[in-house]
């Protein structure tokens, strides 16, 4: 490079060392994990991992935390009053290739798996690049209603509004075909069957009624949570 030249602000800037020396097993949050051709977590990262920032009492991630789930809990409530919405934000961060790829459907040849974008432990095992890597478990546990917090790794250049530690926020909300035709005053056919097909606008396998009810109560969710954190005045589009 010559001198007085700055690498363009789009060329990853990532270490390049992949391996931590000295051992072929890596101890994570009291869980050893044997390290392989695939291992790329430094110690540096290793050193961000459990310090719960989110749940550090006076913490302005914990004081946002708490606003959000303030917001859900106050906007979705059963029967009887209570909050219908369960909250996450201890989950552990290192998981499996198939929490935080397959199950999400992201294709084997997909750019986000590379080595050069993840953290991995070994070939089977990266630190989560996103909390929805915990989405599908916590559905077939039986979940429909649902808030996960966590930390979340990503290899990335470090500048003002980059760091390869940050912290993320999912919500996940399913509904019954009843209750899809509660909020749309009448019957709402959810699935078209094996002849709907695919648009801009939704999947081959649903109506696009119950996607524009879904539509209009995420979009409503979203504005009413800007508004609960940033004031009622702020400008969307």
């Amino acid at each position: 490079m010559l001198p007085g030249r700055r690498l363009p602000g789009f060329i990853r800037r990532v270490s390049t060392q992949t391996k931590p020396q000295g051992s072929s097993n890596l101890k994570i949050l009291n869980e050893s994990y044997v390290t392989d051709d695939f291992t790329n977590v430094s110690p540096k990262i290793l050193s961000h991992v459990g310090r719960s920032l989110i749940n550090e009492e006076g913490h302005p991630l914990n004081l946002l935390k708490r606003k959000v789930v303030d917001y859900f809990y106050a906007r979705f409530k059963g029967h009887m009053g209570n909050p219908v919405f369960s909250v996450y934000d201890n989950l552990p961060p290192v998981v499996t290739v198939h929490q935080n790829f397959d199950s999400l459907l992201i294709p084997t040849d997909h750019v986000s798996r590379a080595k050069s974008d993840c953290y991995y432990v070994n070939r089977g095992n990266l630190l989560r690049a996103h909390t929805t890597a915990h989405q599908s478990e916590l559905v077939k546990m039986g979940l429909d209603n649902f808030l996960v917090f966590g930390d979340v790794y990503r290899r990335d250049e470090i500048d003002r509004t980059h760091y390869p530690v940050f912290h993320q926020a999912d919500a996940l909300r399913l509904c019954t075909q009843s209750q899809l035709t509660d909020r749309a005053g009448s019957e709402v056919v959810v699935f078209e069957g094996r002849n709907g097909k695919e648009t801009p606008e939704k999947q081959a396998e649903h109506s696009i009624d119950a996607t524009k009810v879904m539509e209009t109560e995420l979009k409503s969710t979203l504005v009413g949570l800007a508004q609960s954190l940033f004031g009622k005045n702020i400008q969307y589009r």
